[in-house]
Parts: structure tokens; C-alpha cells; sequence
């Protein structure tokens, strides 16, 4: 499909990336949502937390929401994107990735950008109960990227998935890191970074044959971590062989799924290689929309309602049914 145009233009202050990245992680507060929570053990023993609401009324359409980096199904774009949903006829699962749910998962290795083993769980898991006929995704950031990825990776895809939506996708890790280590998001990185190291204390706690103090002191960057932790722990090499094989941008082509994916242009994120325009050309299935402003996952909109939860209702209300 061809780039979609964006109608987005937001107020002044929230023309500035960095600061409608921050209001809408620190200051925007959402109200009123009732969850309910699931626990779904693993095969490998294991366990993820599923926070649901429901539609105002009843409805056969659910939508998995997923979080970002060092989120849960408690952050607000989480319970922003589950309000509205619900208030537009869809039930929603967000998912707490494992080892975000406030309780530590059981096993050394935890999430990442590439783990749609999990997603896939939950995909069957809603549809193994019999009540929905449609099922949507949603995700932001980190979540957007594993979307994309068990899209487009040769997963079996129900046939009741019907379209998904990516905010804020880093479509190249690589890219993505590449950014976040630069000066301008400093901020960002310090605070990625010690929540990160936080857990992993943690971990070399119950598994010290695993890692050692030593490992941990030698991380200074986030892509440090990713070295010593997130790629040994999940099968790679190192960050960067977690970044090449984890990254959706080499399975876009072959998504057959509708999926929009939503990346601001002024997303201190993101590099030039996570806005894939060629691909999105060349695939009638996926969607690209680039807006001047937005920020990361910084969609401001009004009556609290940000423009990225009213684009997910948009596209999901076109696909329906079909």
C-alpha cells in the first residue's frame, strides 16, 4: 500500500517529540478501567499475566494489546488503547510480558522483541475458549515490533486474526538502539537502563551460575545489556545477532494480515531504517502512516483519548468482518 497521509496535527507543545514522549509516559492519567486478571502457565514453566476488560456490550471481537520496554498492562497507552476499545464493542487482553507484572517470572530468561512464541500462546489460548469470531493486535514500541514480526515470520495465523496495528514500531533494532544511545536520549536511556538492571540483580540472585556481579557492572549502555543478558538468555549470539534476527523489518513483506503501523517522524527513537516506506509500497496488506509529530508513543489527543487509540478503532472498524 502506498503511505498512508496523516491528518495528525496536535496542539503546539505537543508538536515537540520530547515532550509528547513525556507527557504521555509520566503525566497522562487514565481512569475508570475495571481489569481483570488471568494467570497462563507455560509450557516451559513459566507463567504470563493477562489483564482483560470488557466491552460495554456484549461482543465476539477482542483485541490483544501489548506494552513496550519495561511496560505492563497497567501503563496508560495500555489502559488509554483497552478504554476506548471497550467503549467501541471490543473486549481486550494485555498482556504482561513475562517478568512485568510486578512479580518476577520463574525462569533466567524473561522477554524481548522477537519472543511471538508467547504471543502465539495467547493468540490460541483466546481463541481455544470459543467466544471471540475476530481478534485484533495492538502494539506499541517493542510490542509493535514483536506484532509485525509474528506476522510476517510464517507463523500459522488464525484465520480469526483480522488485522493489527503498530505504534511506534522500532522495525530495526539496530536502528533503534543506535538512537537511544545518542545525547539526545540520555533521559530515556538512564531510565530503560536501571529498571533493566534492576530485574537482572535480581535474576543473578536465584541464578548465579548464570551471571555474575561482574557481568552486571560491565554494562554501561543499553546495548551493553543486551550483550550480557537479553541475547545470551534468548538463544543469540549477542546484541547485535538479537537485533538481526529479532527485527520485523525483514519479515514486512510478507504479512498478509492488514496492519497499520504509526511511527511519528520526530520519534527520538527511531532511525531512518524504522520507517520502511519500499516495503509498505510493495505490500497491499500493509499500512504505513508517518505523522510530522507524535514523539514516542506520545499521540496527544482530546478528552484524553490519544490519536493512536482512535487510529486503532479507525482500522479496526474497516477490517471488521472481512
Amino acid at each position: 500500500m502506498p503511505l498512508v497521509p496523516s491528518n495528525y496535527k496536535p496542539p503546539f507543545p505537543f508538536r515537540n517529540g520530547h515532550f509528547s514522549t513525556i507527557y504521555s509516559g509520566v503525566f497522562r492519567k487514565v481512569n475508570g478501567l475495571v481489569q481483570k486478571r488471568e494467570r497462563l502457565n507455560l509450557d516451559d514453566g513459566d507463567f504470563l499475566d493477562l489483564d482483560w476488560s470488557e466491552s460495554v456490550r456484549p461482543t465476539k471481537k477482542v483485541v490483544i494489546l501489548l506494552h513496550g520496554l519495561e511496560g505492563d498492562a497497567q501503563r496508560h497507552y495500555i489502559t488509554g488503547s483497552a478504554k476506548k476499545l471497550n467503549h467501541n464493542n471490543f473486549d481486550t487482553c494485555a498482556v504482561n510480558f513475562r517478568g512485568c507484572s510486578g512479580e518476577p517470572n520463574r525462569l533466567y530468561r524473561s522477554y524481548h522483541s522477537g519472543a511471538t512464541e508467547d504471543l502465539q500462546v495467547v493468540v490460541h489460548h483466546i481463541l481455544n475458549q470459543g467466544t471471540y469470531d475476530e481478534l485484533y493486535i495492538m502494539g506499541y514500541s517493542l510490542g509493535g515490533n514483536l506484532t509485525l514480526k509474528y506476522l510476517g515470520e510464517g507463523n500459522d495465523v488464525p484465520k480469526e486474526v483480522k488485522a493489527a496495528i503498530g505504534v511506534s514500531v522500532p522495525c530495526s533494532l539496530k536502528s533503534a538502539c543506535d538512537e537511544l544511545l545518542k545525547s539526545k536520549n540520555v533521559l530515556y536511556s538512564k531510565r530503560f537502563k536501571r529498571h533493566l538492571l534492576a530485574k537482572l540483580r535480581e535474576k543473578q540472585q536465584r541464578f548465579p551460575d548464570k551471571i555474575s556481579e561482574g557481568d552486571i557492572a560491565s554494562i554501561v549502555t543499553l546495548k551493553d545489556f543486551d550483550n550480557v543478558y537479553t541475547g545470551p538468555a534468548h538463544g543469540f549470539k549477542d546484541a547485535l545477532g538479537y537485533y538481526e534476527k529479532c527485527s520485523c523489518n525483514q519479515f514486512l513483506q510478507s504479512i498478509e494480515v492488514p496492519s497499520l503501523i504509526l511511527n511519528a517522524k520526530n520519534d527520538s527513537f527511531l532511525g531512518d531504517a524504522c520507517y520502511p516506506f519500499e516495503k509498505a509500497q510493495k505490500n497491499r496488506k500493509l499500512y504505513l502512516e508517518v505523522p510530522e509529530f507524535g514523539g514516542h508513543v506520545g499521540f496527544w489527543g482530546k478528552k484524553n483519548i490519544s490519536y493512536a487509540e482512535e487510529r486503532a478503532v479507525s482500522f479496526f472498524m474497516e477490517q471488521a468482518g472481512r
